[in-house]
This record gives structure tokens, sequence and C-alpha cells, in this order.
């Protein structure tokens, strides 16, 4: 088989050979590439002549395309000095493939149109349409709702949930002026950016649904995102299952501690064995120093680290601004949640829920 063409993602290159007999398709990491050029074997005795250990494990190619004659992959690694570039003969690909016919797990998606529940077109209840929206995208977004947070608690407490009180209270009021809650010293009560998290993760059982209830937007900033954790934790498991069995395996302690609160809970990261099937923690700003054994540490902080900055992309994320009225209300087991800093008074209303 020749080469059809070419796909380039992030971490490797999927190579479609012309239709024959077996799949047709291959895919190659770039390290892997870049460790079996044919440059680096000495000129006489063909035998390789550079570490593994020698190269870059995050390189990336200025330039690839299929040759001339469409018999090979051809690779500018961008180092050569004498403008040579890696050539692989597509029967040698196709003789070393190691993930031919490959159907990988999709990254989180980020149309954010995906959450919208209209309410101008509902089949339904307000509440019912809502979770039925969180099951399938695990967040929704609703416009123009108003501003009467008690409604919004009856329409979903006639769908079965409860609402939870937690250390903050009944009802939080997420704004620097805060008057009204307990243990206002964390950061959802100042104009700082906060990066994705989860909530709750110091609890035996999170609550499964927060609401977000705009009163008033930001002056500036305080855009929101969230990402589907379940999604991204399936893309790790299919491209470094090390990492995903580290965060699934690996306890780690989180600490919360306020003025008038405290509450410790060991737990890995990645939860499949919890009710409806997955549950994840995930707090960069609760989490305890790690002690985790010596020869383990820099491995875990390897895993942790992938899966961070697979979530944080923002090509994986919802992004989006609530204006006055708006809610946004996501499933806490399944979601990580982020805001922009800002400036101005912004005020939300935030609400935890349970099925009862």
């Amino acid at each position: 088989m020749t080469i059809h063409r070419l796909e380039s993602h992030a971490d490797f290159l999927r190579v479609h050979f012309q239709p024959g007999a077996g799949p047709r398709h291959a895919d190659f990491h770039w390290f892997w590439l870049r460790h079996n050029s044919e440059l680096d074997r000495h000129p006489v005795t063909r035998e390789r002549i550079v570490c593994s250990s020698d190269l870059p494990l995050e390189l990336r190619p200025k330039d690839v395309r299929v040759s001339a004659d469409a018999a090979a992959l051809e690779v500018d690694w961008g180092d050569r000095t004498d403008g040579q570039v890696s050539r692989y003969d597509s029967h040698w690909l196709q003789t070393h493939a190691y993930a031919m016919g490959r159907s990988p797990a999709p990254v989180p998606p980020s149309d954010s149109a995906a959450l919208a529940v209209d309410l101008h077109r509902l089949d339904g209840p307000l509440g019912h349409a809502v979770l039925r929206r969180l099951q399938d995208t695990g967040a929704a977004v609703v416009r123009g709702f108003g501003a009467d947070t008690e409604a919004l608690i009856a329409a979903f407490a006639r769908e079965g949930l409860s609402v939870i009180e937690t250390h903050f209270g009944r009802i939080e009021d997420l704004r620097t002026d805060n008057t009204t809650n307990r243990n206002t010293d964390q950061l959802g009560y100042t104009d700082s950016a906060v990066q994705l998290h989860t909530d709750q993760p110091f609890l035996e059982r999170p609550p499964r649904y927060q609401l977000l209830h705009c009163q008033r937007p930001a002056e500036e900033g305080g855009e929101n995102s969230v990402v589907d954790a379940l999604a991204a934790a399936l893309h790790l498991a299919d491209v470094d299952s090390h990492a995903f069995d580290l965060l699934r395996t690996v306890p780690v302690t989180f600490h919360r501690k306020q003025r008038g609160f405290e509450k410790v809970l060991v737990s890995p990261i990645l939860d499949f064995a919890a009710p409806g099937g997955f549950r994840i923690r995930y707090s960069y700003f609760t989490l305890a120093p790690h002690r985790v054994p010596f020869a383990e540490m820099e491995a875990w902080y390897r895993a942790y680290n992938r899966f961070a900055k697979l979530v944080r992309d923002e090509r994986h994320q919802y992004r989006f601004r609530l204006a006055e009225g708006d809610f946004l209300i996501y499933d806490n087991w399944r979601m990580l949640h982020a805001r922009t800093a800002f400036s101005g008074a912004r005020w939300m209303r935030g609400v935890y829920f349970d099925a009862e």
C-alpha cells in the first residue's frame, strides 16, 4: 500500500494508507518516529547512533508530507542544518505499526451550544428538561430565567432534588462584599480567577449538582468554563494507561481548613466504583502535600500534570459568560468548573443539590 494522506495531532501522526486488505490507517507517536529516523544511523554499519534519551520527549516536527511518489512519509524535524528530512517507507511503517486501525477516545467536547436549554422550546417542565440535558452533557445553561433563585429550587425539587446545606449555608452569595454566608474565607468570595475544580471533594459524598444563578455579571471578566472530566479520563486511559491507573488508584489527601470549618478526606482522584459509575475529586486549592512513596512521587506528578494539561486546554472546555438571570447547573461528580478573574460587583447565587 502507498500513503493516501496524513492527519497531524498534538501527540501523534495518523497515516492513511491507500485501500487494501485490513485496516487502512495507523497512528504513530511523534517521539517514536523521531527515534526511528534513518538519519540517526551510522552511514556504514546502519546501526543507531542516537539514544532515545538524547531526544526531547515533547518534540514536534516542522513539517510532514507524503513523498511525491506516495511511497513514503517525509518529516522535517527542523533541527537538521544540512536540510535533510526523515523518510519512512510505507511498507516499513505498516510492518512496524503498533496502532493499526486505532479508534481513539475523543477529547472533551467544547461546543457550548450543546449545553443550552431554550426556555421558549421546553418539552415538559423546566427542571425535567434541564436534568435530561445534564444526563447527556453533564451541564446545562439556561438564559433569561430571571432573578428568583427560590423558584429554581422549587423547580428542581419537583424533579426529586433536595438542597444540600454546606458549611457556607443553604444558598451561597458569591460576591466580594458577602455578609450572608459563613466561612467566606475562600477564593469563591474574591474577584480572583478560580481554576478548574470540583466542589467539596473533602466530603465523603460531595453534593451531586451545583447551581450557579447570575444575579449580576461583572463589569469585566468573570467568564465561566466547565469541562467533561469523564470524557477527559477516558481519553487519558486511551493515550496513557499508566497515568490513568495512577489517578484511579493512588489516594491523595483533600484538606479544607477555614476559620470555622475543617475537613480531611483521603481518596484517589478518579473513582469508577462510585454510584452512577464515575466520580472525580479535583481541587488544586484543597490538595494537601502528597505523601506517596518516594519511588512513585515523580510518576504521580507526571500523571496528574498530564490530566491537568488535558482539561486546562481551552479547546477542551465549554466556555461562556452568564448574564443577569441566566443560570448554569452541572454534575459536580462529572464536570470541572472554573471562572476568570473579574472587576466590578459580580454576584452569583450558588446552591447544591442531591437526589432524594
